[in-house]
């Protein structure tokens, strides 16, 4: 064969294989525009419309930027802003620190019960947030165990002997909360950096004679310097845009999160509260794109060449971290255990006799059991459809090699939603979805999603758009994982690009579509801020009834309901941990075929 025909040949074949396969390529694009559009109508257009509410006063009349400067003129509401940096940094530091160390014990050292400290760490991800202070009323609050038990023994030590008021209620109370809500996620970004760290700059430091301090500020330090500051911000976003915590432990406390629900509830001012959800929006996309930076460079900073870290004997320093992993764990389980108890005691702290009443929900603010079936039932959809959305819309981004800025386009808007608060997607739904027409330039247009409204599926949406940006990125890591010759040898033998997906791509990448599977049904279980402004009489979520079984003063309701979620939570999870084994044994046995 003349080597010159060879070429002629492959652009003949590489026509013949256009023309059969242009109805399957503009399938495929047809894909991605539909996923553009998807996340246009799911993120841009309610966030179009907070800002336009933004912009009338109370009786909806147009007052451009005066709520804004109303905003900035009244010292209360600007006292809140302030209350909020000041938390959410407070927050950010602790929790890097506490978790930096009892990470650096769980890589860097041989102290028994790493597992158990591993799981531990990560209960508080199962709980609503609001849970973690419900723990601290009974634990620190007016009647608490360690304010009023003891026979008065910590409040005549700490308040009359020290004048510590261990009432902890206000910023106290939100930080701590806080706290333990944002240690599992720095906890997680910490544990990766350390576990990475290249054992090869330790050994230069010891062939230059560094001791072991000076290793630890010259080495440790600045090879994890990355994940320190990604830890930081992520802490500092969970916290500045939290709304459970400070509405349980808060009183008279104000934050940013508790004023739009103050605004849009309590006086029904929605103008001011979608002024109030720009203004939260703005510090946490700062925060938020801080944070991708500092993702990237880190990425950058690893090499396939590094070398594991290796664990030398030190039986001090290990006896020394058991002890601080041991009261972490014991402080997170002294949470777990008050929620326990004044969920099975008649009335705490005057009657412990046990009982199962306040698991019936009899009576009570909350409804019953049925928000708790709703909970079941929302987050379940979510975690279906959501999976196979966010997944499939991962594929179309990452596998695909059509309208490449359009791909980066839906990929920058499937990021954003980890700088927007959950508060801000809720009020943004009321007024996208609520809205029965749009004005454009004079012409009108009937909103064809209005019927959404007051459903569970606008909930199911806002969940998904709430948890979109962590499980693509989820999903995105695992795609990446895979041979890139898969989709390029497909279409060159004519086979479409679903088959291949269903073939191939989703069989070996079953355990990362389990994960986010799991995550949308936990986060939905637990999640109070996005769904706080969507919820009807038939639609009351679980969490949503722990918030009105506090403001209504039946506490203990309240911490049986979050001890439910936690059991349900923890129940989910272990299933997953048991099918996944079974399922990386057969995905590890189909990649060697």
């Amino acid at each position: 064969m003349n080597p010159t025909e060879v070429p002629v040949q492959s652009n003949v074949h590489r026509k013949k294989i256009r023309q059969k396969t242009g109805k399957t390529e503009w399938f495929h694009k047809s894909l991605i525009v539909l996923m553009l559009l998807g996340l246009i109508i799911g993120i841009v257009l309610p966030l179009i419309q907070l800002f336009f509410e933004a912009l009338k006063d109370k009786n909806g009349a147009n007052a451009g930027f005066i709520n804004f400067v109303h905003y900035f003129q009244t010292p209360s509401l600007v006292q809140s802003m302030y209350n909020t940096l000041y938390i959410s940094i407070i927050t950010g530091v602790i929790s890097v620190v506490l978790a930096f160390f009892y990470a650096y014990a769980l890589t860097r050292t041989q102290i028994r019960w790493k597992g158990f400290f591993k799981y531990i760490a990560f209960l508080p991800l199962f709980a609503p947030t609001m849970m973690h202070g419900i723990a601290l009323i009974y634990l620190f609050g007016n009647k608490g165990v360690f304010t009023t038990g003891f026979f008065g023994f910590f409040e005549k030590i700490f308040g009359t002997a020290l004048g510590i008021d261990i009432h902890l209620y206000g910023p106290v109370g939100i930080v701590i909360s806080e706290v333990i809500y944002t240690f599992p996620q720095a906890f997680l970004i910490l544990m990766v950096a350390i576990s990475v760290t290249d054992y090869r700059l330790y050994e230069a430091a010891e062939a230059l004679g560094s001791g072991k301090m000076k290793k630890f500020f010259t080495v440790t330090i600045p090879s994890i310097k990355y994940g320190l500051v990604s830890a930081f911000f992520v802490a500092f976003i969970l916290s500045f845009t939290d709304f459970g915590a400070p509405k349980v432990v808060g009183a008279q406390y104000n934050v940013l999160a508790t004023d739009i629900y103050k605004q849009v509830v309590g006086q029904q001012n929605l103008s001011m509260g979608s002024t109030v959800g720009i203004i939260l929006i703005i510090p946490a996309l700062i925060a938020f794109l801080a944070d991708r930076m500092m993702q990237r460079k880190q990425s950058a900073s690893f090499s396939s060449k590094s070398v594991s870290y290796k664990i030398k004997k030190n039986p001090w320093r290990d006896r020394a971290y058991f002890v601080y992993c041991l009261l972490i764990s014991l402080g997170v389980l002294s949470l777990i255990g008050a929620i326990i108890a004044a969920s099975l005691v008649k009335v705490w702290p005057y009657n412990f006799s046990l009982t199962l009443e306040h698991l019936t929900f009899k009576n009570v603010a909350g409804n019953g059991l049925e928000p708790y079936f709703n909970s079941l039932y929302v987050s379940l959809i979510t975690a279906i459809i959501g999976t196979m959305v966010i997944f499939f819309g991962a594929y179309l981004i990452e596998k695909t090699r059509f309208m490449k800025v359009t791909r980066q386009v839906s990929y920058f808007l499937s990021i954003l939603p980890l700088a927007l608060p959950g508060l801000v997607i809720g009020l943004a739904y009321i007024f996208f979805f609520n809205k029965p027409e749009f004005n454009f330039w004079g012409l009108t247009i009937v909103n064809p999603f209005q019927s959404l409204y007051g459903t569970f599926m606008i909930i199911i949406l806002a969940n998904i758009i709430h948890f979109h940006s962590v499980n693509l990125i989820t999903a995105t890591t695992a795609l990446k994982k895979l041979d890139k010759e898969f989709e390029p040898v497909s279409e060159s033998m004519n086979i479409p690009f679903y088959k291949t997906f269903f073939n191939v791509t989703v069989p070996m990448s079953l355990p990362a579509i389990l994960e986010i599977g799991i995550y949308l049904f936990v986060n939905s279980m637990t999640t109070i801020s996005a769904v706080i402004f969507l919820y009807t009489a038939d639609t009351k979520l679980a969490s949503i009834s722990i918030v009105n079984m506090t403001d209504a003063g039946d506490t203990a309701p309240a911490a049986a309901m979050s001890f439910i979620i936690v059991l349900t939570n923890i129940f989910v999870r272990v299933a997953y941990e048991f099918a996944t084994k079974k399922i990386r044994k057969r995905t590890q046995a189909w990649q060697q075929r």
